[in-house]
């Protein structure tokens, strides 16, 4: 009668069930998970802020009216509209405007011809605000801030995948744990009923039916632990399922079938050149220093605006002058009124703060961030490399335990054999052969529990390394 566990590397798949696979299960998630579909909405979100930078060189309208009357008498009546188009590269900003002036007490200095007043100007900063200034600065850094929204994008696919991977892994070893237990309780079974009919007939004695007895209860409550250990592993991996068409509609979640069940556990060898590749990825494409990367290009923007603060504010407004034409007839570009060099308007504003303190306050607060970013940039990209290599030794050590352990249980199911031939000719007893095949099922366990840590520290490692394993 064969009493022991077939020597599987892993309990065997009904043929009526379908197989998931990790790599499967990972296109799912990256096509239609809710985290996933919004970490993709962060780089259109920093793209709109794009748009709000580039709101401060929209071309203006602008319109202003203002009118005095008293005593039957028109003291004033002033409107000037115009259009303001600033010029990104220079800074500057062109101006046009028309000017209709009128009324008995009009400022001479607002005196316009009875048909208006014409202009076209330009506001040129020279020192501050030439170079960069705010709105400049506010756009440069929004347009950095997408590639740091990718990078945050892709942290929060590189978590999603690699939560789902312990989460699959976790489901592979409660699956193959029911599996083991299960088919220890069906030979526990099996090996009762035998013995209870040896024991009718007399070639057993009663007390070894009880043995058998107790042996396959304590299994079947294993069994029943198992499975509800099983179910709940399922239900987590369910909770990472979900589907979604093009439409852009929400995704709805999908239940996963009882007849799927998790693809064996696969184990490639430890490669140096493996370790090399991802520790180079890591020092390149890592999220966190990316982030950090992209942070101190957004300082160093800021410490430039920051200098160019220091500058004298000196800005040159000039304008041409004009006499709009009365309605009805051409303009006259031979009037003595006409847009010439002597119909002009300039003039200058001059401001400079004596001592700068806010200024150089200011400028040496975002050299001081700077300095900061640039330690801990230093010391994540340490931590990060340590992290990979730390994994990269488990995962190695992993391997070596995974090939002692397969080799143990060889020998257990040869040491089960040896028992279970010296039961059947009356050498040994039946309490030696359930203990020797119980630690067999303990020892296969423990080598998919191996495996299963096997496979957790492979999706460490690529996330350790800024990657997913999508």
């Amino acid at each position: 009668m064969v009493v022991f566990l077939a020597p599987i590397a892993s309990a065997q798949t009904p043929a009526d069930t379908m197989t998931f696979t990790a790599a499967e299960f990972y296109q799912a998630i990256l096509q239609h998970h809710p985290l996933v579909r919004q970490a993709a909405l962060l780089p259109a979100e920093a793209q709109e802020d794009v748009r709000q930078a580039r709101g401060a060189f929209d071309p203006k309208l602008f319109s202003a009216y203002d009118r005095k009357e008293f005593g039957q008498s028109l003291y004033y009546q002033k409107w000037q509209s115009g259009l303001s188009v600033p010029v990104l590269p220079a800074g500057i900003d062109v101006k046009v405007t028309y000017d209709q002036n009128r009324g008995e007490f009009v400022n001479p200095e607002d005196r316009v011809p009875s048909s208006g007043l014409a202009a076209v100007g330009i506001s040129v900063p020279i020192g501050r605000g030439l170079v960069i200034d705010a709105r400049r600065s506010t756009l440069r850094q929004a347009q950095l801030a997408v590639t740091l929204a990718d990078a945050d994008r892709l942290k929060l696919i590189n978590k999603t995948l690699f939560d789902a991977a312990k989460t699959y892994w976790e489901w592979y070893l409660a699956y193959q744990q029911y599996s083991l237990i299960r088919e220890g309780y069906q030979l526990a079974d099996t090996r009762f009923a035998a013995i209870r009919e040896r024991a009718l007939l007399g070639d057993a004695a009663a007390i070894d039916t009880t043995e058998a007895l107790i042996s396959a209860q304590d299994r079947l409550v294993m069994q029943q632990q198992a499975e509800v250990a099983l179910q709940n592993a399922r239900l987590r991996v369910t909770a990472f399922l979900w589907a979604s068409d093009e439409t852009g509609s929400l995704p709805q979640a999908v239940d996963m079938p009882q007849t799927i069940v998790p693809q064996v556990a696969s184990q490639e060898p430890a490669n140096e050149a493996t370790l090399e590749n991802l520790l180079n990825r890591a020092a390149e494409q890592h999220p966190d220093l990316l982030k950090l990367t992209i942070k101190g290009q957004q300082l160093a923007i800021e410490e430039r605006f920051r200098r160019s603060l220091l500058q004298p504010q000196l800005v040159l407004n000039a304008s041409l002058l004009s006499r709009t034409p009365v309605a009805g007839t051409g303009y006259d570009w031979s009037s003595y009124y006409a847009f010439r060099s002597d119909n002009h308007k300039i003039g200058v504003d001059l401001t400079f703060p004596l001592f700068l303190r806010k200024e150089r306050g200011k400028l040496r607060q975002v050299q001081i961030k700077a300095k900061q970013l640039d330690l801990e940039r230093q010391q994540t990209s340490r931590v990060i490399a340590n992290d990979v290599q730390a994994i990269w030794n488990e995962l190695k050590a992993l391997n070596r335990q995974i090939a002692v352990q397969q080799q143990t249980v060889l020998n257990q199911q040869t040491l089960l054999r040896a028992e279970q031939d010296k039961f059947d000719m009356g050498e040994s007893s039946l309490f030696l052969v359930n203990s020797r095949e119980t630690k067999l099922i303990d020892l296969r366990v423990k080598l998919e529990e191996l495996r299963t840590k096997y496979q957790k520290a492979v999706a460490s490692l690529w996330y350790a390394a800024g990657s997913n394993l999508g």
